[in-house]
């Protein structure tokens, strides 16, 4: 069964940094598309950024050069580093598939941006 594991959610200040890792497992062969997503309190859930299976990243606009997707295949292991954080960011973060299975949604990990 493939689950996917988020980690490195905290709480940090406005222009702060956190480094979020979410690990793969249970899925044979090579690590497919994955996505990190984020649902904020009240609003749908998002894609916040994309890695394909040969590393090409897509970014939502709102992130696009403050955050930066990127995976370790060996590890099984998709992190997603985010700096200079805003209070908007605020969210349960996800990772999945890209696009998205919905049998494969965690936990998250809670990300909170306040001063």
């Amino acid at each position: 069964q493939v689950q996917f594991v988020e980690s490195g959610g905290g709480l940090v200040q406005p222009g702060g940094s956190l480094r979020l890792s979410c690990v793969v497992s249970g899925s044979a062969g090579s690590m497919y598309a994955t996505g990190w997503y984020r649902q904020a309190p009240g609003k749908e859930r998002e894609v916040v950024a994309t890695i394909s299976e040969f590393g090409t990243t897509n970014y939502a606009h709102s992130v696009k050069g403050r955050f930066s997707i990127s995976r370790v295949n060996v590890k099984r292991t998709v992190y997603l580093q985010m700096n200079s954080l805003k209070p908007e960011d605020t969210a349960v973060y996800y990772c999945n598939r890209h696009p998205p299975i919905s049998e494969y949604w965690g936990q998250g990990t809670r990300v909170t941006v306040s001063s």
